[in-house]
């Protein structure tokens, strides 16, 4: 509807007041309650009537612009959870007028902690970090002093000043499925993943060994896989060093999705049934995970919220660059599948 067309009665109507009350909020009435008069204002310029038809284009045209840089070493996939957390992050910043660019660090730029070759600082008004979990880089990228958001980050890495980290919740929600095979009897259970490859594993390897420790099981690293990160990521690798193991446990809780579906499938080829001899666990609610025989039992992660958080973030890092920094978590949910039999 065209803002000439566009009467009181139309604004009465949709809000289901009478024309009498429409006018008297638009005019200003004391007799007006505020929250009546803020919900006919708000239909106003939703409608553009009259004196409020330009009064959206002028709120927009007043936000601030600029441009967000976005540094990854290892651009997600379409499986990766921040597939759609990078939707979520583009669309709450576009709608704030801020620009996304994306930058890949190569390796050496992190040997050298230099910026990416098109990776202009002085144009760039805040940086979101993911998939970049090298220590130093990272703190080279903190004192550049331009508000900045990991999401994730180094597992040693110390909070930066004028920089935030936001995670998924990682330590209670793996805590909680550890202790779900516990109460089910199943004390043999092992970790396969590198704790020090970023702080989210970290994390997941504590809530782990937190939910043995607390049911009195002293953790066994002879049932985990603990080595680099690199390694666990090649699947002849893995296989190898699931084949040499001199026990397998019960039970499996990985790091992620990833790994997990590949101990499934390195666990058939080893004629392992799963779950009757070995249960499985992972984390991410990757769409794999409702492919893999059988479905595997992982941690749902709100993605697109997360996103939509990680850009609340950094548009209030750059508003206001010397508040505290923070490390914020985003709840989590475990989901329960076949890999883990009727829990």
């Amino acid at each position: 509807m065209s803002k000439e067309k566009v009467t009181i009665q139309d604004i009465a109507d949709s809000l289901g007041l009478s024309r009498n009350t429409v006018s008297k909020a638009l005019n200003n009435h004391p007799s007006i309650p505020d929250d009546t008069r803020g919900k006919v204002i708000r239909k106003a310029i939703e409608m553009n009537y009259k004196q409020f038809a330009s009064f959206e284009q002028e709120i927009v045209s007043a936000r601030k612009t600029g441009n967000i840089a976005l540094l990854t070493a290892n651009m997600p996939n379409h499986s990766h959870f921040g597939t759609s957390l990078l939707s979520g992050l583009e669309q709450k910043i576009s709608s704030e007028g801020f620009n996304l660019s994306i930058h890949m660090v190569r390796k050496n730029e992190l040997e050298l902690q230099a910026l990416p070759v098109n990776f202009d600082k002085s144009k760039v008004d805040g940086i979101v970090c993911i998939e970049l979990f090298d220590k130093h880089y990272s703190e080279f990228i903190a004192s550049l002093e331009i508000p900045t958001l990991f999401i994730d980050a180094s597992a040693d890495l110390a909070l930066p000043d004028k920089a935030d980290i936001l995670l998924m919740e990682n330590v209670h929600s793996i805590f909680n499925m550890t202790k779900r095979l516990i109460d089910e009897g199943i004390a043999a259970i092992g970790f396969i993943g590198d704790y020090r490859h970023c702080l989210s594993f970290n994390e997941r390897w504590g809530g782990f060994n937190k939910a043995l420790v607390t049911a009195g099981i002293n953790p066994d690293e002879s049932f985990c896989i603990l080595d680099e990160d690199r390694y666990i990521a090649d699947y002849k690798w893995l296989k190898q060093r699931l084949a040499n193991m001199e026990k397998i446990p019960s039970a499996f809780v990985c790091a992620n999705d990833f790994i997990a579906i590949n101990v499934i499938r390195i666990l058939k080829d080893l004629n392992i049934q799963i779950p009757e001899k070995v249960m499985v666990c992972g984390f991410d609610n990757s769409p794999e995970s409702r492919i893999v025989e059988p479905q595997l039992t992982t941690v749902h992660i709100h993605r697109s919220e997360m996103g939509i958080l990680a850009a609340e973030m950094l548009l209030s890092r750059i508003e206001n660059p010397d508040r505290p920094s923070q490390i914020t978590h985003i709840k989590t949910t475990a989901v329960f599948r076949e890999s883990t039999g009727h829990m």
